[in-house]
């Protein structure tokens, strides 16, 4: 048996040795460790696993020498590679200490084949810098020698991927994350690239747009950044970053939406104004039409083939007076009475003066509104205009036969409430699908409308600082989604401290 002052000298020399040494539990944790081990560690290593702590892996290793040892008691090697020269630069050495005849702790002994020990800590310390720099980067990276084997896989490829870094780095080879329908073949064709001159230079290539497969199957769009690694001539590695355009496509696309709606909206302005000035234009000399039509009518003793033509002389002023009151209402000619209204009352009383109607008889209506739907500040006049526009124009599309799906919803993100009105029609045309909101435009017949009621709708909703939008349902039908803001144009100006004392009026 040792005395305190031998155990005190024995701790102080096994701390003092430059070299690693770890007590490790058959179930790998850290039981013990001296003091060059724990400088290496910002954090406490002890009862943690060591597979964790110095592998970075969550589980134990394929050829761990821990199993080993426990399972045949006798002394293991563990070679490791140099993370910068891929060299066998360093072994561990593992043996058992016993208890009562079983193994009870495991050993770890680090060794060095370099002659010179200081260039071997000065390299530990380059590859341990390096290896956080990998790890940390916000681009996945991913590295493999020439039979595809992949040696570095860092945090951020384990989340583009899917994989853990475990399995990345045990399980994968490089073509695993490529598209499905040809892995392999990609993989030498991103090879040969990487080979010619034609894509940044030999032995690099830069942006190039690829998809890789997750591990759920997802396919997710990349920009690989790659380039092989040599060693003289002789090529022993490449290396990849692999940038998710994941969220850099998804602004891409809100930007051209909002760029489409900046451009739709000036187009409404402007057809506004135009359709202001012809609607004041036409409305004295369409009254004087009606009037004296009316006139010529009631006071002249005509014969019916006479009063037949008056007759259509007069159904069609009324129906330019309806076209221009019509465009007045578009060119904002009205007042807007602002008051929060309960929007699925207004959709089930504008579905009560519609379904006796009998282009309503075959289409089957469900509605889907929401319980907790707050109040929306809005004129409700024009909001009823809105849906009544959007529903005859749906039950039209199925030539009335079909289903009218109605569905309300808070979005709590945006703090809007959501309306959306699908049809089981045939679709509209995507070449015209972005067409549908401007004024005058029409695929019915001609005389069976003006073009103008969808283009309406997009205006006051538009005065009411929501948005509407049309898209072809993937089976069938189209969908209208209308979002409106429960924070009113009146309510932001009071805010601001602009109020000019005319409650809840916008418009001209």
């Amino acid at each position: 048996m040792r005395d305190n002052k031998e155990k005190e000298y024995l701790i102080r020399a096994i701390d003092t040795f430059k070299r690693q040494i770890i007590v490790i539990s058959p179930d790998y944790k850290i039981l013990a460790a001296n003091e060059h081990v724990k400088k290496r560690f910002e954090k406490n290593i002890i009862d943690r696993k060591c597979y964790e702590v110095l592998w970075d892996c969550d589980a134990p290793c394929e050829e761990c020498p821990v199993c080993q040892i426990v399972q045949a008691g006798e002394p293991a090697v563990l070679h490791k590679t140099s993370f910068l020269t891929f060299k066998k630069t360093y072994c561990h050495y593992f043996y058992p200490t016993f208890s009562e005849g079983q193994v009870d702790a495991i050993v770890m002994l680090d060794f060095d084949i370099p002659l010179v020990e200081g260039l071997e800590e000065k390299l530990q310390r380059s590859n341990a810098f390096l290896r956080n720099l990998i790890l940390s980067s916000v681009d996945g990276v991913i590295a493999a020698d020439t039979r595809g084997k992949i040696f570095i896989f860092n945090f951020a490829a384990a989340e583009i991927t899917g994989y853990t870094v475990h399995e990345g780095l045990n399980r994968l080879m490089i073509y695993d994350i490529y598209e499905e329908g040809g892995k392999k073949e990609m993989a030498r064709d991103i090879m040969n690239k990487l080979r010619s001159e034609d894509y940044g230079g030999r032995g690099k290539l830069k942006s190039y747009k690829i998809n890789i497969l997750r591990k759920n199957s997802d396919t997710i769009p990349i920009s690989l950044n790659a380039s092989i690694v040599y060693e003289g001539d002789r090529e022993v590695a490449t290396i990849g970053f692999f940038h998710d355009l994941r969220e850099e496509n998804r602004m891409r696309k809100n930007l051209e939406g909002v760029r489409l709606q900046l451009l739709q909206a000036d187009k409404m302005a402007s057809l506004g104004k135009l359709s202001a000035g012809v609607a004041h234009q036409l409305n004295n000399p369409l009254g004087s039409i009606t009037l004296f039509t009316k006139l010529v009518l009631e006071e002249y003793d005509l014969e019916d083939a006479a009063r037949e033509d008056l007759s259509r002389i007069l159904k069609d002023a009324q129906r330019c007076r309806d076209t221009v009151k019509e465009l007045l209402e578009f060119a904002r000619q009205t007042k807007y009475l602002i008051k929060p209204y309960d929007i699925n009352l207004a959709i089930t009383r504008t579905l009560f003066l519609l379904d006796k109607q009998t282009l309503f008889h075959n289409i089957e209506i469900e509605k889907n509104l929401s319980d907790t739907l707050p109040m929306v500040p809005g004129d409700i006049q024009q909001l009823n205009h809105v849906f009544m526009n959007v529903i005859i124009n749906a039950a039209q599309a199925m030539a009335g036969s079909g289903k009218l799906t109605i569905e309300t919803r808070y979005l709590p993100d945006t703090d809007r409430v959501q309306v959306r009105i699908s049809d089981t029609g045939p679709g509209v045309p995507e070449d015209i699908l972005s067409h549908i909101f401007d004024p005058f435009f029409t695929t019915k017949e001609e005389g069976e409308g003006t073009g103008l009621g969808l283009s309406l709708a997009y205006s006051i909703v538009r005065e009411h600082g929501g948005v509407i939008e049309a898209r072809n349902k993937p089976e069938n039908g189209v969908v209208f989604t209308i979002e409106l803001p429960l924070t009113s144009r009146k309510n932001e100006t009071d805010k601001s401290g602009e109020t000019d004392g005319c409650n809840a009026c916008i418009g001209d």
